[in-house]
């Protein structure tokens, strides 16, 4: 199993931009997908449109992969507009496939229009129901189609998209975060509770709707605020409309955006991701009384909490790994040796850093346990006495509904065994968890979805 394979997974980044002074965004599109990529690696797409143009001309280009092996440089002289969506995919809900690939494009009676879709709609498949009874969903749509066929049967019904979106985000449960391109206009809206992240920005005259905040910064943007959970907005030449009608006071933003999801560089509802991280590495040392030589973190995720623990407990900090960047995606491989295998091809020991010491691993979570594992017999191999194990997350114990790939409870270690018996099956010399309790180190008093970790969902 490769290192990815043994981690939790975002559903997707969602990106929006509108130039009403009719300059081309494809480019734009692209780099800003290339800052979200890490928020999913299967598929990657953009539709773009021309304001001035005829109506209902939108231009789409999807396909399975990367950004960078998605498009091609000739792409950009046929996604030709000034309005744009992209989209990244890890799949939740729906298969990896090509027919999965976002963005949903459709033309109906009244126009056309362009939709990306962060997130799991729980409800979706009672929609999936009604819309297959009037002929429009199919029983494989995914819960992205569900959403957009929603969003289109009610526009036939009113006078304007930005109804036809309110009254859709009335109906629909669950996490998400949506952009939808009409040939006129860009709407972003967040669902109530806050749970995915939406942002807004602006760079001179062109308004800008992205996952987080490092997609804006690519494109030469500046943040001007998170959407409000529950808020609509649209963007148009006349500027911005926001809607917070369905708006509500309870609120539970999700805990791994902090932990995990977002890059480091990111900021998301105020909370400096770096920042964060930092803390919880810091709540983790404050908790200990492991003595050890020296503190590394497993790259990229585990790096700043293990600055941190090694700021609160005065242990040098080193960096032991190094990282093979030019591996690409961790495919899933036919055997166990090539899963073996996967991980050291990304990760290898930096053998003087560790040989001869007591050492403190600190890493974002433990899912199944086997990179862990063979982490460990590396760092033994090179030489290492100890290996005390740190993770800046609680153990995982439940299914996220959400948008999140968290597995069954069946297939998440702590939910099955002891910290105990995980500490001997990793071949840890110690092992522990960050609590529940100091998340608020980590974000304040920002309002958290923690279901995965505690079983309390705010959304049914």
């Amino acid at each position: 199993m490769g290192i990815s394979d043994d981690k939790l997974h975002e559903e997707c980044g969602v990106f929006g931009i509108y130039s009403p002074e009719g300059e081309a965004v494809a480019k734009d599109i692209y780099y800003g997908l290339i800052s979200l990529q890490h928020r999913g690696q299967e598929s990657a797409g953009m539709s773009v449109s021309d304001t001035t143009g005829p109506m209902g001309n939108i231009k789409t280009k999807k396909g399975m992969g990367l950004v960078s092996e998605v498009f091609a440089h000739q792409d950009f002289q046929e996604l030709v507009g000034n309005i744009g969506v992209g989209h990244v995919r890890y799949s939740t809900t729906g298969g990896s496939t090509p027919e999965n690939a976002q963005p949903i494009a459709m033309n109906y009676i009244k126009g056309s229009l362009a939709v990306v879709h962060n997130g799991n709609i729980v409800n979706a498949d009672e929609i999936k129901k009604e819309q297959m009874y009037r002929g429009q969903a199919h029983y494989t749509s995914s819960d992205s189609e569900v959403l957009t066929y929603e969003i289109i049967s009610e526009r036939v019904k009113t006078k304007s998209i930005e109804e036809a979106i309110e009254n859709t985000a009335d109906r629909i449960h669950g996490g998400y975060a949506v952009i939808v391109m009409s040939p006129r206009k860009l709407v972003g809206m967040r669902d109530p509770q806050g749970i995915k992240p939406l942002i807004l920005g602006k760079r001179e005259d062109t308004y800008i709707l992205a996952s987080e905040s490092v997609a804006i910064s690519a494109v030469g943007g500046e943040v001007i605020r998170d959407i409000k959970p529950g808020e609509i907005i649209t963007i148009t030449p006349d500027g911005i409309k926001s809607n917070e009608d369905l708006c509500n006071k309870q609120h539970a933003h999700c805990i791994f955006e902090y932990i995990y999801f977002a890059r480091l560089d990111s900021v998301m509802d105020g909370i400096e991701v770096h920042e964060a991280r930092e803390r919880a590495g810091r709540a983790l040392a404050r908790k200990s009384d492991v003595k050890a030589d020296v503190v590394i973190g497993v790259p990229d995720s585990g790096l700043a909490a293990a600055a941190g623990y090694a700021k609160e407990s005065g242990i040098p900090f080193a960096l032991a790994f190094h990282k093979n960047s030019y591996i690409g995606r961790s495919f899933i491989k036919p055997t166990d040796e090539e899963r073996r295998e996967a991980v050291h091809m990304k990760l290898s020991v930096i053998d003087n850093v560790v040989r001869g010491k007591n050492i403190i691993i600190i890493d974002d979570s433990i899912v199944r346990g086997t990179t862990m594992k063979q982490i460990i017999e590396m760092l033994k191999k090179a030489g290492a006495k100890e290996v005390h194990v740190k993770v800046s997350s609680p153990p995982f114990l439940y299914p996220c509904y959400y948008g999140t790939d968290v597995p069954s409870s069946n297939q998440l270690i702590a939910s099955e065994h002891s910290v105990e018996f995980i500490c001997n099956n990793i071949g840890a010399d110690s092992l522990q968890y960050l609590q529940i309790e100091d998340f608020k180190t980590m974000v304040g008093d920002l309002p958290i979805c923690k279901a995965c970790f505690d079983n309390h969902y705010p959304v049914k």
